[in-house]
């Protein structure tokens, strides 16, 4: 299964309402980036992820530490209030976190994916980089039990959310997630080439928007070193729950990629 197909001049982002009442502290920060060359990460994203792991390893947390860090205890809350068990389910965060605060090293795949996750040990948040290529609309809701997922690595075993987990979905009944961000799905993946992107910030604390204001910013100063592709950045919460990002320039334009 190869990713989606180009052909959309924007892309629309949305929380659904739903997910709002359940809860209301949620805040999705995203980037769009029209076009961008994925390379294997150059030595300044490998050293933000590595002072990432350090600093982690140097605080000497435990599975249970790790789960009290104020953003992923959030997470924590905001998966039992839509009905997911975080103990079974970790949000992205707390599952890099709890591997790093181990001893271990996150396996390194390109410079976007590194990027998210070393701004994603610093800040204690979800972040993510989900290839958008052809994609017009993604909502934030519960999932109608209807929909297909294709897992990570594993395109052959689609499959179908529960009723009301929470999951990124399109108009055409795909879900690119599982329950909320714990899984991220084999559509949107981020691999090597050049790509329409979207990445994602999300917090579910009160005052979170500041650190997703935070995160955002240290992804836009990496990202400026990675390459001149333009970007369109956008908070979305209670208060404004949609926005329209261009991603129009064919997926194989040349904006240029720095060294």
């Amino acid at each position: 299964m190869t990713q989606l197909s180009d052909g959309v001049d924007t892309l629309t982002v949305r929380i659904d309402d739903r997910v709002l009442t359940a809860v209301p502290n949620y805040v999705l920060g995203v980037i769009a980036i029209p076009a961008v060359e994925v390379a294997p990460a150059p030595p300044a994203v490998s050293a933000l992820l590595t002072a990432a792991e350090d600093a982690l390893h140097e605080a000497a947390l435990d599975k249970a530490a790790v789960a009290e860090l104020p953003g992923i205890a959030a997470w924590r809350e905001a998966y039992r209030a839509v009905g997911v068990n975080p103990n079974r389910f970790p949000c992205a965060a707390e599952s890099i976190a709890r591997r790093v605060a181990k001893g271990d090293r996150l396996p390194r795949i390109n410079a976007l994916v590194d990027l998210c996750n070393a701004v994603s040990l610093g800040a204690a948040l979800p972040v993510a980089s989900c290839a958008v290529d052809g994609l017009a609309d993604l909502v934030v809701r519960p999932a109608d039990g209807t929909e297909i997922y294709l897992p990570l690595g594993a395109p052959e075993a689609p499959e179908q959310p529960e009723p009301g987990e929470v999951v990124y979905a399109d108009a055409d009944g795909r879900a690119h997630s599982r329950r909320w961000n714990w899984r991220q799905g084999h559509l949107v993946r981020t691999d090597l080439g050049r790509h329409r992107l979207l990445l994602t910030v999300e917090s579910a604390h009160p005052g979170g928007r500041v650190d997703v204001t935070a995160a955002l910013a240290r992804l836009a100063a990496a990202l400026d070193e990675l390459s001149a592709a333009p970007r369109q950045e956008a908070v979305l919460d209670a208060t404004t729950t949609s926005a329209v990002l261009r991603v129009a320039g064919p997926v194989g334009s040349d904006h240029g990629s720095r060294s």
